[in-house]
This record gives C-alpha cells, sequence and structure tokens, in this order.
C-alpha cells in the first residue's frame, strides 16, 4: 500500500464484523481518507488476505493482519468498534502510536474506561456510545425535557437491537439515561433500574427505567417516554441502516486530527457540548 499523505490515513479493528466492512467502504469512499491498515483478532480466517478481496470485491491492497503496532504506526487516527478487552488493549497502542482513537465499543466497565482515559493526557480520544448526529440531538432533547418536568413524569429508555448484540442496557440508552439524569440533577446509578422481573412492586418515584429488546435484524432503535398521568411525550430515534454511526466515527477522526490530547465526546466534535 502506497500512503497518500494528503489523506487521513485510517486503521479500523474488527474488520470481518457488520461495523467493521462498513467502515472500510466508507473509509475508501471517503476523498479525505486513506484505509491504511486492516485489524483482526490471532487466528481469523481473513488474517494474510487482501481485505477487498476478503470481503468479496476488488483487492484494495491492504492486508488484514494482528499486529496493531505495526497497523498504527503508519496510521493518523484508528476506528474502533470492538469488545472491551480489545479496545483497552488498543488504547495502550494508540497512545504510544500518538494516534486519534476514535471509540464506538460497548459494555466498558468503569475500570475499563480509566484504562482508557490513562492515555488521554498523551493522545486525542473519541469516545460515544452512539457515532449518529441524530442520536446526539436526541441526547441534548432528553437533557432538556427531563429538566423541564417534574417527577410525576416518569422515564423509561427503551431500545431494541438484532439478536447479536451481547451487552444490554445499550451504550446509546446509557447515554440517554445519563442525559436524563443530568437534566433532573441526580446520578444515574442512584436512579437507574434496569431489570424487571416477578412481583416487583410500584414503580419508584424519580427512577429512569430501562427495557431492552433484542430479535432479528434490528439497526438500533432508541426511544426515551416521559410518562405521566394523561398524557405521554416519546422522543424516537431509528437507525435504518449502520452507515450513519461509520459516517460519524469518519468524522471524529478527521476532528481529532486538530484537537489538544484529551478525552473527547461526540458531542465535543458536533459542536453540541
Amino acid at each position: 500500500m502506497v500512503r497518500n499523505t494528503d489523506q487521513t490515513g485510517i486503521v479500523v479493528t474488527g474488520v470481518s464484523g457488520r461495523m467493521g466492512q462498513t467502515l472500510v467502504r466508507l473509509v475508501q469512499d471517503n476523498p479525505r481518507t486513506q484505509l491504511c491498515g486492516a485489524l483482526e483478532r490471532a487466528g481469523h480466517a481473513w488474517i494474510g488476505q487482501d481485505i477487498g478481496t476478503a470481503m468479496g470485491g476488488a483487492a484494495l491492497g491492504v492486508i488484514v493482519t494482528a499486529d496493531a503496532v505495526q497497523a498504527f504506526e503508519r496510521a493518523d487516527a484508528v476506528i474502533d468498534f470492538t469488545a472491551p478487552a480489545a479496545t483497552v488493549a488498543f488504547a495502550q497502542v494508540a497512545t504510544a502510536c500518538g494516534v486519534v482513537h476514535v471509540i464506538g465499543t460497548t459494555g466498558m466497565t468503569d475500570e475499563d474506561i480509566a484504562a482508557i482515559d490513562a492515555g488521554a493526557d498523551k493522545s486525542v480520544i473519541v469516545r460515544a456510545g452512539n457515532m449518529s448526529l441524530g442520536v446526539n440531538l436526541l441526547v441534548q432533547l432528553t437533557r432538556q425535557v427531563a429538566a423541564a418536568l417534574d417527577e410525576d413524569y416518569d422515564i423509561e429508555v427503551i431500545e431494541a437491537h438484532h439478536r447479536h448484540k451481547v451487552d444490554a442496557p445499550s451504550g446509546t440508552a446509557l447515554m440517554l439515561g445519563e442525559a436524563a439524569a443530568a437534566g433532573r440533577g441526580v446520578t444515574l446509578a442512584d436512579v437507574a433500574d434496569r431489570g424487571r422481573d416477578g412481583i416487583t412492586g410500584a414503580r419508584a418515584r424519580g427512577d429512569i427505567g430501562f427495557t431492552a429488546i433484542r430479535g432479528g435484524d434490528i439497526i438500533g432503535e432508541h426511544d426515551v417516554m416521559f410518562a405521566a398521568d394523561g398524557e405521554r411525550i416519546v422522543l424516537r430515534h431509528a437507525a435504518s441502516d449502520r452507515s450513519v454511526f461509520a459516517r460519524g466515527a469518519i468524522k471524529a477522526a478527521l476532528w481529532g486530527q486538530s484537537q489538544s490530547p484529551g478525552h473527547y465526546s461526540m458531542l465535543d466534535v458536533l459542536g453540541l457540548s
């Protein structure tokens, strides 16, 4: 592969997955970016193959590898939608190589996030539970509506995803819950109701509830319901194509090139923070 220094060089992790393949296509199609690395876990069948042919198309001149250091050394940014343990490991390499790390991985613990943040004084990290413009606008609206309504309005975050998603509630649902809690001036951990089964008793006033649906090939749907006696207000976002997340991640990778080291969100990228 010949590196074009007029374009932002991007490494995509987890390239065999649905999100990884979408990112590969959109990075290739964007005139401002160049795919300069494709990562998969050691032992994967795609290792050693050209990513283009592995995806069933024309060769792209980028060989799939499990060597993150080698890939990151020739890149400007890495876009990472993988798993928590992999993302923590990638964060250490990204910091050492001085590349922007765009993280769309969900299901991370506080310890995972702290490990990632350890490099924020040396590198640019953009992490979000959802990279789409629409969802980040929904986050802002949720905070504003929660601030305007009192606890007579019960808040429920309802999310739906495909059958293969392994974490619940989704990262986006938790973003929305955090926004609702912030609007009310409370801490989400103190008011979250994340599971109901059996005789649970009446809903506690002020709780923020979560409902997770898993089935079929649903890409991502999120509702925030404010329910009071006599009326309901529902804020909704539905994604019909994974490209909305990929485009947001690419935007974040480009934005990060001109930022000082730190941990940022998509609200920062979009100028909504």
